[in-house]
């Protein structure tokens, strides 16, 4: 299944805003690749940058989730959207919205922008090697 039919699968509601957020990661954060993957039995889009899940985007029964493992990474970056975006559900790496109206246009620019500027993998690293340096103490 490629984006588009995936796309093109969900409610007609819907499909704006969810393809909008698609080219909006793409613009955004040029380090990711998009595919239809699963997650917990659901079939969403994936966004990996190198050697990591950045970011997905589903859309289940009752609302559209945007998952976005920068903020669960950041938690300041967390903080700052919750304080901005009221109306949507934040979860530690994800939020979850229902319509366009609850996700407006230029702050979701403005978190994407402040994403794609996280290296996940760095993070990764640096973790790693702060417990590699612990267990050598």
């Amino acid at each position: 299944m490629t984006i588009e039919q995936f796309i093109a699968n969900q409610e007609m509601e819907r499909q704006n805003i969810l393809s909008l957020i698609h080219s909006l990661i793409k613009e955004k954060d040029k380090s990711v690749s998009a595919i239809i993957g699963k997650m917990m039995g659901k079939k969403m889009i994936f966004y990996h940058a190198p050697g990591t899940f950045k970011y997905g985007l589903s859309s289940v029964k009752k609302y559209m989730s945007l998952h976005l493992m920068p903020i669960y990474c950041a938690p300041t970056l967390h903080a700052k959207y919750k304080a901005l975006l009221p109306k949507v559900s934040f979860q530690k790496g994800y939020i979850n919205f229902t319509s366009s109206e609850e996700l407006p246009l230029e702050i979701l620019k403005s978190l994407l922008t402040d994403c794609a500027k996280i290296d996940l993998l760095k993070i990764r690293e640096d973790y790693l090697q702060s417990k590699k340096n612990q267990t050598s103490l």
